[in-house]
């Protein structure tokens, strides 16, 4: 056995043509290579078609290669500009990005480092130009919003044109007199003003209940003293109001008008001092949108105030007696002069109900306090709103201004008491007042040395002002405190509540 006979067969190596066979067949055709039956059959197969050896198509492949080419090129160019684009860290911001460019903020499993990357590829491809046209378009869609929401005034009638003038010239000198009366208290020694502010704060601490009188079959919602301090004023969820003498709380007469749930009655400013008993001397609302004027010597009203259509929770009446303001579930809060007996100003501003209203001592100022938790500031003789009092977590049910005409105090369904500074321009302070909503709130109406506050854990609290700490707990009521006041002569506090009573408090 031959060495050549235990090797491996070669194997075959086949052949691989590129480009056409169209020149290899002829060429073999005309060597006369195969059988004549071959060429027979390869030339029957050409004239019929099914042979074709010169379609001219041909596969280009330098084009293929350079459009593979381009490709990546244009990948490394894209890669290149997105390690040039910077991207911000801010994950809210990412997401902000990608939804101006109308992309998903998120993907599902997707972190900020992906959504980042995520980003920057997009803007690579479509370019940062594309995001600062997106942006210059959303601005210009909030543009229109902001304008809308923007404060927007109209022409009043001359009725209220007049009303503001006239306020003005009334409250002018009525601040020239304040400020010159808190440049003589300052002239006063600090040793002195101490020691009266501790003699006051005894007597405070002294305040002790005298009189408790069942006012009526229903809960009583609201109490006020006269402006001489010799009558009481309450009204009932009966629809009854009630004037009782002070302070011995004897019942002088019982006022019938109303029909159902009374929110508040409130004296005239110049009643029992200088107005006629059979003058308008109070005003009244209640439940079903009704106001009515009461004189002293009827038990029925002389007037009705026609308008409200929802609840009417609070009215009051300006220093100048003039002008009687109301608040209304329905938003808004109306102005009315009793001289020309007309609606003047139908004040709009707050997202939900208006519950309280009170006058600056001066007759410049309103403030509201409203449901949406937000109290506002409106000068009445500009109509604009000068304050925004914002801090509140809940609605707001009390509010008052103090005597020095700078300070304003709002009592809250968040169980706080706000103390807020016209100066400054905020909130000064928050006390945390009461175990439950706070029902109202009141300076002291002659120099403002204490603030009074009620709530519905049936009790009402007196605080120093300033420095706003505890000094006296009113305890007594068997149910929550729903109205409270004090005598403009200093000398007497009342609350009443849901247990239908009300209570004197004075200091032994």
């Amino acid at each position: 056995m031959s060495d050549d006979e235990g090797a491996p067969p070669m194997a075959k190596k086949s052949r691989i043509y590129y480009g056409s066979l169209e020149e290899r067949e002829r060429e073999r055709l005309s060597k006369g290579a195969g059988s004549s039956l071959g060429r027979e059959a390869v030339r029957a197969g050409i004239d019929a078609g099914n042979i074709n050896l010169a379609s001219g198509e041909a596969f280009d492949l330098e084009d293929h290669v350079s459009e593979r080419q381009a490709e990546v090129l244009a990948e490394f160019e894209r890669r290149k500009r997105a390690r040039q684009i910077n991207v911000s860290t801010d994950d809210s911001e990412v997401k902000a990005c990608l939804r101006a460019l109308g992309e998903p903020i998120t993907l599902f499993g997707e972190g900020p480092a992906e959504r980042r990357e995520r980003l920057r590829n997009i803007l690579s491809v479509v370019g940062t130009d594309a995001l600062k046209k997106s942006k210059k378009e959303d601005e210009k869609s909030k543009r229109p919003q902001d304008e809308f929401q923007q404060t927007w005034y109209h022409e009043g009638p001359e009725t209220l044109k007049a009303a503001r003038l006239w306020l003005a010239r009334y409250s002018l000198p009525r601040a020239m007199e304040r400020l010159e009366e808190a440049r003589k208290l300052k002239e006063v020694p600090e040793a002195s003003r101490t020691a009266r502010q501790q003699e006051r704060h005894t007597t405070l601490r002294g305040l002790n209940n005298f009189c408790s009188q069942i006012g009526d079959d229903r809960p009583i919602s609201s109490c006020q003293f006269s402006p001489n301090s010799k009558l009481l004023v309450t009204a009932s969820w009966s629809g009854l109001c009630k004037l009782w003498s002070v302070p011995d709380c004897s019942l002088i007469r019982t006022l019938r008008g109303h029909n159902t749930n009374v929110g508040a009655m409130t004296f005239h400013p110049q009643a029992t001092v200088s107005l006629d008993e059979k003058d308008v001397n109070m005003a009244s609302c209640a439940a079903d949108g009704s106001v009515k004027l009461w004189s002293l010597d009827s038990d029925e009203p002389v007037a009705d105030i026609e308008g409200h259509t929802a609840r009417v929770a609070r009215v009051s009446w300006h220093p100048s007696g003039r002008f009687l303001g109301t608040t209304c579930y329905d938003h808004s809060w109306r102005l009315w002069d009793l001289e020309a007996q007309e609606e003047i100003l139908h004040q709009e501003g707050h997202s939900k109900g208006v519950h309280d209203i009170a006058f600056h001592p001066d007759g410049s100022l309103a403030g509201t306090g409203g449901l949406d938790a937000f109290g506002r500031l409106w000068d009445l003789r500009t109509g604009r709103c000068i304050m925004f009092l914002e801090g509140h977590l809940k609605e707001i049910y009390g509010l008052s201004f103090s005597p020095n005409g700078f300070h304003v105090a709002t009592g809250s369904g968040d169980h706080t008491c706000k103390v807020w500074d016209l100066r400054q321009r905020k909130c000064i302070y928050t006390i945390p007042a009461h175990q439950n909503l706070l029902s109202g709130v009141k300076f002291q109406p002659t120099d403002g040395h204490y603030l009074l506050t009620g709530a519905y854990d049936n009790t009402a609290k007196v605080w120093t002002h300033p420095g706003w700490s505890p000094l006296k707990t009113l305890a007594g009521h068997e149910g929550k405190v729903m109205g409270l006041d004090i005598s403009l002569d200093g000398q007497l506090i009342a609350t009443c509540s849901y247990d239908r009573t009300f209570k004197l408090w004075m200091s032994e």
